[in-house]
């Protein structure tokens, strides 16, 4: 059955040209998410992701699986610029972005803060949640350095809670596949045009 029309006045996500940051812990579906909503939209629109970004370092590579140090940390805030100085320049051209990246709430000057300056104040931030026995899942199918211990995944988990409470939308897609989690987020960026959260 078709769904119905939105309703008149109702900004339509799909055909806007915006700036999406896609927040979960690991294992949450953020970059699956974020490829099919970028697939499958009206409006040409680039996926930027930061731990893609972040791999482009070959020899030298600081991974915070090693244990978290100058370097790592150096290597993330790099990504970061990188990827808001694509995004800034995506927009620019007229073309839509979604990144996904694991802020976390407990570092708003580093993580919301620095995205913001990057990218600009129209980019609408979204929490990917789902609940911690599906990350641990979705993790334990990673390979390579993206799989994370049980241990870290939970702990992130844990810290991506506090989002509760921010005023940031968030979507629980423990039970949702990744076109389902899509359809949800084009209802959640709708609300955000209209009503753009206090970040």
């Amino acid at each position: 059955m078709p769904s119905a029309p939105p309703a008149t006045g109702t900004p339509d996500p799909t055909s806007t040209t915006l700036a999406v940051l896609l927040i979960g812990p690991a294992g949450a579906g953020k970059t699956s998410v974020a490829k099919y909503w970028a697939d499958h939209r009206r409006v040409p629109t680039a996926h930027i992701s930061l731990d893609d970004v972040r791999e482009w370092v070959r020899s030298g590579f600081a991974d915070p699986q090693s244990g978290w140090n100058d370097m790592s940390e150096a290597q993330y805030r790099l990504a970061r610029r990188t990827c808001g100085f694509a995004a800034r320049n995506f927009l620019a051209n007229n073309i839509s972005c979604i990144l996904d990246d694991a802020v976390f709430p407990d570092r708003p000057v580093v993580g919301l803060g620095g995205w913001k300056r990057h990218v600009g104040p129209g980019l609408l931030p979204v929490v990917l949640l789902p609940g911690l026995e599906i990350v641990l899942e979705r993790n334990a199918e990673r390979s390579g350095n993206r799989r994370l211990t049980d241990e870290e995944v939970a702990r992130i988990h844990g810290r991506m809670a506090g989002w509760y409470g921010s005023g940031l939308p968030i979507i629980d897609n423990s039970q949702l596949d990744v076109p389902q989690t899509a359809r949800v987020l084009d209802e959640v960026l709708s609300r955000s045009i209209a009503s753009p959260p206090q970040w």
